[in-house]
């Protein structure tokens, strides 16, 4: 429990996310920024106060009861949600990203989570809901209501112009990076699978023909699945198909949930930086972990080539490039390949093909704590 008022918070990234969770905090005189940690130059930076700017770590953190992780990044994170558990300070994160790479290394050493708001932090707080009314989930859904593996760079310029954000992140979202991410996120963080790399999928017209089709396959195993549609109902919504082992089923289908077995529920929107707070909330009622990776995920997200590679090509970035995309994997049946998070400044050893899964063999990674964070994992894992 916190006792200070109004709560202060240090907020990493200066993007979409943590532009509007400063704004929103505005109104609320329980809370306070009192930093916004940018890499570049503030003069570079549009913010609305810039006086909260600042390139210093350490200053963020002295100033800060609660850190906000929402740069988007995978190396910076790590390094940043490093110093906060080492400082004491509980640290909530819209950063599926980071979770899904390197999040596993910190379970267990401080109070770090995602946050209600993205699509996996609000499915992990939509299934607290339904268990607490007594549902078993089986499905763990999100939607998309378009997806294109390979775009080009033109379109997503000037889709990233049109909604005002970064191409990187519009191309993450369309080439199901985005999706894969944080749906291995659920899985691993509310023990669920996944039906089969790269995820099911399928293209509906509704939720409801979608979940037809998981439950194809889910009620044949003894677990939850994690998964999407693609649909033009509700893109951006999130849904968990759940049965209920003792309400009457008669209850159930007036409550309009259907004959059954399985029951779902659609939740019709995520609000990205103003859920946040319901998070932060949390954590000032003294709660827990809303969702994390595990201390021993079963699931990763491969980088696998969008078109044939040469040695020698340079991957600046690989969530929201052009080189590579990303796609759920079952660890175990890939225990060599690179995790996307991690393809940042890196290069080709060897020549790869389109559709093929890169792994350590085939590309150099420069060091990081990020990296070493991940070899750890892995070798926890054994």
């Amino acid at each position: 429990m916190f006792t200070s008022s109004p709560l202060r918070l240090g907020i990493v990234g200066t993007g979409f996310i943590a532009t509007g969770l400063l704004a929103a905090c505005g109104s609320r005189p329980d809370r306070r920024v009192t930093g916004l940690l940018t890499r570049r130059r503030p003069d570079q930076v549009r913010c609305a106060r810039p006086e909260l700017l600042t390139q210093s770590l350490d200053q963020l953190l002295d100033a800060a009861d609660v850190v906000v992780e929402c740069s988007g990044t995978v190396r910076h994170a790590t390094t940043v949600v490093a110093a906060a558990v080492a400082a004491g300070k509980p640290v909530v994160t819209m950063n599926s990203e980071f979770h899904v790479t390197v999040g596993s290394h910190f379970v267990g050493s401080g109070l770090v989570t995602e946050a209600e708001g993205d699509q996996s932090g609000s499915l992990a707080a939509l299934s607290e809901e339904m268990t607490a009314m007594g549902f078993l989930p089986r499905i763990y859904g999100n939607t998309k209501g378009y997806l294109n593996l390979t775009p080009t760079p033109e379109d997503m310029a000037y889709w990233a112009d049109r909604q005002g954000i970064r191409v990187e992140q519009v191309t993450a979202f369309t080439d199901g990076t985005k999706v894969q991410i944080e749906q291995a996120l659920v899985a691993n963080g509310l023990g669920a699978t996944i039906l089969r790399q790269g995820l099911l999928g399928p293209k509906v017209e509704t939720v409801a023909a979608g979940v037809e089709q998981m439950w194809a396959h889910v009620s044949k195993i003894d677990q939850a699945c994690a998964d999407y549609v693609v649909t033009p109902q509700w893109p951006g919504s999130i849904f968990i198909s759940a049965t209920h082992p003792s309400a009457d089923p008669a209850a159930l289908a007036y409550f309009k949930l259907g004959p059954g077995p399985l029951h779902t529920i659609v939740r019709p929107y995520h609000l990205c930086f103003l859920e946040i707070g319901k998070t932060l909330t949390r954590i000032q009622r003294g709660g827990g972990v809303l969702l994390d990776n595990s201390a021993r995920p079963r699931i990763s997200v491969a980088a696998l080539a969008k078109l044939d590679l040469p040695a020698g090509t340079q991957i600046a970035r690989g969530i929201g490039g052009f080189h590579v995309r990303g796609e759920s994997v079952l660890i175990a049946d890939h225990p060599d390949h690179v995790p996307i998070g991690l393809l940042e400044e890196a290069v080709l050893k060897s020549s790869v093909q389109a559709g093929q899964i890169l792994t350590w063999k085939d590309v150099e990674v420069p060091d990081s704590m990020a990296l070493s964070a991940w070899h750890g994992v892995m070798g926890r894992l054994g």
